[in-house]
């Protein structure tokens, strides 16, 4: 009985060391999760990774040169872009210059921005349409598109329409070149020379090597129209738009505007 009691007494000893240190556990774990200094400090360094990965969005002014150019002539586009947070200009990221073309934007030129916080961005546009400036975003500002702007292509046909249109009733005559009588290419080679002083030779299987190859959906008033036969140029005549044209056809025919007369041609644009 005696050594029944003795080991008893012992695992209840056991027993309360094991709850007096686990007590004492407890209360330390207590003490050190609920540590005010702790907890101050955890809440703040939370709120400064949120601050930090969120960015600024930046706010742009948009100047365009014209909204109206000739052919070939440039269009300046500046942007200049501000933090609204502290009024400041922003000069980190990228700016590029996007003209809407057959349903979509596409880059044309871009720059990055420097201590002035703006960009001056040029491009020659080929037709009538909408450009826009967008920034491509940093680190600290997110991306930003600006509002398109529509700029409007004048061709530079203008002139030689009006040079064309001059000899409207001239007789066809073969091998004459001009002032009074044409056949096709002699009316092209003197309207040309004439206006904006490119020298063709007399013949239309020639003429379409000269100035620059124009897609047919691309021509504009002024250009260059060769039909041909094959690879081989037979006519040439001078695009009025809307599918007319100035030539001098044939003998015993006049120059005049007319429909064009079939689909196998090419355009060379001159001016």
């Amino acid at each position: 009985m005696h050594e029944h009691s003795s080991s008893r007494g012992r695992r209840t000893r056991g027993a309360g060391t094991i709850a007096l240190s686990l007590g004492l556990c407890l209360c330390a774990g207590q003490l050190i999760g609920s540590s005010p200094a702790s907890a101050a400090t955890a809440t703040p360094i939370t709120a400064v990774s949120a601050s930090a990965a969120a960015k600024v969005r930046p706010v742009v002014k948009t100047t365009y040169s014209t909204r109206k150019i000739k052919s070939g002539a440039k269009v300046k586009v500046t942007a200049k872009y501000i933090n609204p947070a502290n009024g400041k200009v922003v000069t980190s990221g990228t700016v590029r210059l996007q003209a809407f073309r057959k349903g979509k934007w596409v880059n044309q030129t871009s720059k990055k921005l420097g201590s002035s916080g703006s960009v001056a961005l040029s491009m020659a546009p080929k037709t009538s349409g909408y450009l826009r400036a967008v920034y491509a975003g940093s680190s600290k500002f997110s991306s930003l598109a600006g509002g398109k702007t529509y700029i409007s292509v004048v061709p530079n046909g203008n002139k030689i329409i009006n040079e064309a249109k001059k000899h409207v009733g001239s007789l066809y005559k073969f091998g004459a070149a001009g002032p009074s009588r044409f056949d096709c290419s002699g009316y092209t080679m003197y309207v040309y020379r004439k206006t904006i002083g490119k020298k063709l030779p007399h013949k239309a299987n020639s003429q379409q090597n000269y100035g620059k190859s124009v897609a047919k959906g691309n021509k504009q008033i002024g250009d260059l129209i060769v039909f041909r036969n094959g690879s081989y140029g037979y006519h040439a005549g001078i695009y009025a738009g809307s599918g007319y044209m100035y030539d001098s056809p044939h003998t015993g025919a006049r120059v005049s505007k007319r429909k064009m007369i079939g689909s196998n041609y090419v355009v060379r644009r001159l001016a």
